[in-house]
């Protein structure tokens, strides 16, 4: 593997730790800026629908830039908006800073996932995408933490400032690794690429990946209050419960990097179908500890696993869009991100209990199932292989046609 990919995945730590850290700085941000809670924590939701309406655009802006050039041109953005952050006092400021980083974020991930498939070739296509999809798995382990403690011991600035010097190195490796070269000057036309994304089946695989992460976010969002009201771990558990759930991403990352290409369409459907027979279980066993820590393992590797799997056959589906298939792919995985806890928590509010969110997982995986299926059904069927020639044998004629 190419080692400019792994800087690639460097830099989406940085920017993972970014979107995910303000969960452990609201309160903070609260009482400096003389905010509400919630007005904190439109912070994050500004972030989200930033990265899902910027992917295609920030694309389209780089489609005709060098990928060294556009990388950089977005990363630069990204640290420079924080450095803005981490000096004003005025939310509305910030909350502007949020929604540019996110589309600087947004256009670094599509030509980032595009960049390292290309650097990896097409053998190994999901090794490269799982590297990057990585960066966010260890932003979970080691860079959410990180920031909270960090605004814990110097205030909620302090997470800000190191998310930009953290950058830095970002930059400094890919500005050495990736090559300079323009884009392929046989690049087809915005339009072929919007009619080439424009494919049932492409859009019903995209739409299975949003489902997945829906019910990753779902889950995830909710497991503190899972964990000590359901379970009954004290608070001091639950941010080894959120590690234990990053290193199980990172595992199933690394793992389904290395081995799906070789049978993509078995192993993602066998993911599908172990996420959802997962999340169910998990409602149903969410009052046993032991039950609850091995699933948030599991159901961490199962989750990017696929995840990942689902990137690397948009990249397979979509090889007429070489530059706007991976803000598709970000746009996707991101509104999953978006709408899994928003609709976990309306099954909260509606009464249904803090297990709610596990049992919306369970169908949000059923499905997605049911999508991936209809996606799988959209796809020709393969030509049969020619078979041997006949030759004429002893006492046969060999037939001529008319």
């Amino acid at each position: 593997m190419p080692f400019a990919v792994y800087a690639l995945g460097l830099a989406v730590f940085t920017q993972g730790t970014s979107e995910f850290m303000l969960s452990g700085l609201l309160s903070g941000i609260s009482d400096d800026l003389h905010v509400s809670i919630p007005a904190a924590a439109l912070l994050t939701s500004a972030f989200a629908v930033g990265i899902v309406i910027g992917a295609p655009l920030m694309a389209l802006l780089g489609r005709n830039w060098p990928r060294r050039r556009s990388l950089l041109f977005f990363l630069c953005v990204f640290a420079a908006v924080h450095v803005l952050g981490a000096v004003t006092s005025s939310y509305g400021l910030l909350l502007a800073t949020r929604v540019v980083g996110a589309l600087a974020n947004a256009g670094f991930w599509a030509v980032a996932l595009v960049t390292a498939v290309a650097l990896a070739g097409p053998g190994a296509r999901a090794r490269a995408t799982s590297v990057v999809v990585g960066g966010v798995t260890v932003a979970c382990v080691a860079g959410v933490p990180a920031g909270a403690w960090l605004g814990g011991q110097w205030g909620w600035r302090a997470a800000f400032w190191a998310v930009a010097l953290v950058s830095l190195p970002a930059i400094a490796v890919i500005a050495a690794t990736i090559p300079a070269g323009r884009p392929p000057a046989t690049l087809p036309g915005t339009r072929a690429e919007l009619r080439s994304l424009a494919g049932r089946g492409l859009q019903l695989t995209l739409l299975t990946s949003a489902l997945v992460q829906g019910a990753t976010f779902c889950a995830f969002s909710y497991l503190e209050p899972i964990a000590t009201h359901v379970t009954g771990f004290g608070s001091a558990w639950v941010p080894a419960l959120l590690a234990l759930f990053g290193v199980g991403s990172f595992i199933g990352v690394t793992v389904c990097g290395r081995i799906i290409d070789s049978r993509p369409d078995a192993l993602t459907a066998a993911g599908l179908v172990s996420l959802a027979a997962g999340w169910a279980l998990f409602a149903w066993t969410a009052v046993s500890p032991v039950a609850v820590v091995a699933l948030v393992l599991v159901q961490g590797m199962l989750a990017f696993g696929t995840g990942t799997a689902l990137i690397s056959q948009v990249f397979r589906l979509a090889d007429g869009a070489p530059t706007l298939s991976g803000s598709f792919a970000t746009a996707a995985f991101n509104v999953g991100g978006a709408l899994g806890p928003w609709i976990g928590g309306r099954a909260i509010d509606a009464g249904f209990g803090f297990r709610s969110p596990l049992w919306v997982s369970a169908l949000l995986m059923i499905l997605a199932l049911g999508t991936a299926g209809a996606a799988r059904a959209c796809r020709p069927a393969p030509a049969p292989a020619p078979g041997p020639a006949l030759r004429p044998g002893p006492g046969r004629a060999p037939e001529h046609g008319p």
